[in-house]
């Protein structure tokens, strides 16, 4: 059996002002396609199906046509929940969906049964079972304890989760065994686990209960289909624990990542293969850097990745010692008659940064007042004149707020 595993999606992404519609209307078509060329049976989303909790109309039409595509190309899908999914709109036309070979896990079930799935093969025979996990949010398998400490916290629900997993593969083991084959194990996941890599878009889950949850407490599944981080990677440098990343950069510090897709090749045997799958890039996003001399040349060279009728989405950042009171003609006569189009222009401020780490252990009582404001101008890049007078006007407005109280 062949499986297609892809996640985080993100339908009805606003991007700094700019939908990623277009984008997802042709990875859609592009997907349907590779399931025809490729010979895929089913296709895993795991997580993330859509951008928010409330997703537009459009995002919502866009994930019906992605549906009915693989319903008429002869493909199974299953969807699973991540932590930016609502539970209510993914359960509102779940049942409905069982009619178009479509499989819709919102949540934790209260049947565990449910979560374990046969997947077919496009001729109908069973290929595979799949223990189908979404985002597990602390609710769903933990009760709160009185007097816990956040310790206790984090290991109750590394051991919960732990125990969901071990439960379903469980049951999924017993369904081979009714089936009387060695159907091969997948399981699915939507969350962090140690060692991944992750990226700036990437929302941090389990935020002072769990930080990463260990592939050792992974049962022993023949493949293990994650999502949540955008970076394709193995786990562990493990061949059966993957991330296949998000199908489009969903910030700019994925621009320059090679999206993936990854083709799972099971049989009675186990895990077979895994074959990446490129993604072809719809939308090209670029973030260049340099002072402002250096970025002409580098803009130019960002323009020639421009695809024919589209313009490149750019982030632009400025080196710290630039002055940038002209900062937007300057940028606008830069990009003039380019295929390019700036999101978002922000300054590198590296040194400074270095000096506040520096200043970490530094408290607000060890500093007078003038000191915190002189602090905040060194994060500034302007010129010396500048933050002198600025330095000047603040010690005059401080002089007038202290004769007014004496007053």
């Amino acid at each position: 059996m062949r499986i297609l595993h892809t996640s985080d999606w993100h339908l009805g992404q606003y991007f700094l002002g700019h939908s990623r519609q277009a984008e997802h209307q042709k990875l859609i078509a592009w997907l349907v396609e590779q399931t025809r060329l490729h010979a895929v049976d089913s296709v895993l989303i795991a997580g993330d199906i859509f951008d928010t909790g409330a997703p537009p109309s459009y995002a919502r039409e866009l994930y019906y046509t992605l549906i009915l595509a693989l319903r008429d190309a002869g493909v199974g899908l299953t969807l699973l929940a991540g932590n930016h999914d609502s539970v209510a709109v993914l359960e509102e036309s779940r049942n409905l969906l069982t009619a178009l070979n479509t499989v819709v896990i919102p949540s934790v079930q209260d049947d565990p049964n449910e979560q374990v799935r046969v997947l077919t093969t496009r001729d109908g025979k069973p290929g595979a079972i799949v223990c189908a996990i979404p985002f597990i949010r602390p609710r769903d398998v933990l009760q709160s304890i009185a007097g816990q400490s956040a310790r206790d916290k984090q290991e109750s629900l590394q051991d919960a989760i732990h125990a969901h997993y071990q439960a379903l593969f469980a049951l999924a083991e017993q369904k081979r065994v009714e089936l009387g084959a060695r159907l091969p194990i997948i399981a699915t996941g939507h969350l962090t686990t140690v060692g991944a890599s992750a990226s700036e878009s990437v929302r941090e889950i389990y935020v002072g209960a769990l930080e990463a949850f260990p592939t050792s407490a992974f049962p022993a599944a023949d493949y293990i289909a994650l999502g949540h981080i955008h970076r394709p990677q193995k786990v562990g440098g493990f061949e059966h624990i993957r991330y296949s990343g998000s199908p489009i950069p969903l910030s700019f510090d994925e621009a320059r990542q090679q999206k993936e897709m990854l083709l799972v090749d099971v049989s009675t045997n186990g895990l077979e293969r895994v074959t990446v799958l490129e993604v072809p890039c719809f939308q090209p996003l670029l973030s260049v850097k340099g002072s402002l001399k250096e970025l002409e040349a580098a803009v130019s060279a960002a323009a020639s990745h421009a695809i024919e009728g589209e313009t490149v989405w750019l982030e632009i950042v400025i080196s710290a010692d630039d002055y940038l009171s002209d900062l937007q003609s300057r940028i606008q006569k830069i990009t003039e008659d380019l295929p390019v189009e700036v999101l978002r222009i922000r300054r590198e401020r590296s040194s400074a940064s270095n000096t506040l780490r520096r200043q970490a252990k530094e408290t607000l009582n060890e500093l007078t007042p003038d000191d915190v404001f002189a602090r905040r101008l060194q994060t500034e890049t302007i010129d010396e004149e500048t933050r002198s007078q600025l330095l000047s006007m603040y010690r005059e407005v401080v002089a007038e707020i202290g004769e007014a109280d004496a007053a």
